[in-house]
């Protein structure tokens, strides 16, 4: 039970904080005046880049693991399935590339 409350709690705040860290802080950025920006727009902006990256390769690092463990286990008993297990083990990496691309995009 505690690990399942665990993976939502962890799902949920990656999703919530990759969507909502990128949004603060191009919010941030309108507030810039003259051309310059304050100095807590760029550590907002910093910070709001690295939790993005952060918790996104956080997420996926989870569900790599969970992928991982089940599918050796898959492969144990039926190894023709071995591409599937395969595509699904990659498919988290677009989470990481995904918050890579917002932190980008925040510190552009």
């Amino acid at each position: 039970m505690i690990t399942k409350r665990l993976a939502s709690r962890v799902f949920g705040s990656t999703f919530v904080l990759t969507m909502l860290v990128p949004a603060i802080a191009l919010a941030e950025e309108a507030a810039t005046t003259g051309g310059e920006e304050a100095w807590q727009v760029a550590v907002g902006k910093a910070m709001a880049a690295g939790l993005a990256m952060g918790l996104s390769a956080l997420g996926a690092g989870y569900a790599q693991a969970k992928i991982g463990s089940a599918g050796a286990g898959t492969l144990a008993e039926r190894p023709e399935v071995s591409i599937w297990i395969i595509t699904l083990q990659a498919l988290p990496e677009v989470i990481v590339l995904l918050g890579f691309v917002s932190a980008i995009l925040i510190n552009g």
